[in-house]
């Protein structure tokens, strides 16, 4: 599901500090069912991801000269414009998961997100697949033996 506007307003009211019943009766949320949204809303894996990107926007903004003389650069490998200009989601997705300065569960949600991208699951292989592979292991386990080296002993 995508990020819609209420989700939006949601997630730039926790991004300005807000608690999460009050970032939800802000985005235009029940004021008897906000908290429960709020709570459900921090976990939808859209607006972790805008909180992301956006906490990844905030922290690569040049910063004033007294914060930057307290010794918190950015990493040397780190590159704004490569973090702002994500054409490919699974990209993001894989910077995101990278980013040392991103919050700890923010970057497992990544993870997550990914891993069907990366590794298959067990039983999404079709009939044919696993007939041929069984048929691979059985044909490897009979298979004939190599021919014998022949040795000619030309000794007289």
């Amino acid at each position: 599901m995508a990020l819609t506007a209420k989700k939006r307003r949601f997630a730039d009211a926790v991004l300005a500090g807000k608690a999460n019943k009050d970032a939800a009766i802000e985005a235009g949320y029940s004021a008897a069912t906000a908290s429960a949204a709020g709570s459900r809303l921090v976990k939808d894996k859209d607006v972790a991801l805008y909180l992301a990107a956006q906490r990844i926007q905030q922290e690569s903004k040049p910063e004033p000269v007294a914060k930057a003389a307290a010794g918190r650069a950015p990493p040397p490998d780190f590159d704004l414009d490569a973090m702002t200009s994500f054409t490919d989601p699974k990209a993001f997705l894989i910077a995101a998961m990278n980013d040392g300065r991103t919050e700890p569960k923010l970057r497992v949600d990544a993870a997550k997100a990914l891993m069907p991208f990366v590794h298959a699951k067990i039983g999404e292989t079709g009939k044919k697949d696993a007939k041929g592979v069984a048929a691979e292991k059985a044909a490897n386990k009979f298979a004939a033996l190599a021919t014998p080296k022949l040795v000619v002993n030309n000794r007289k």
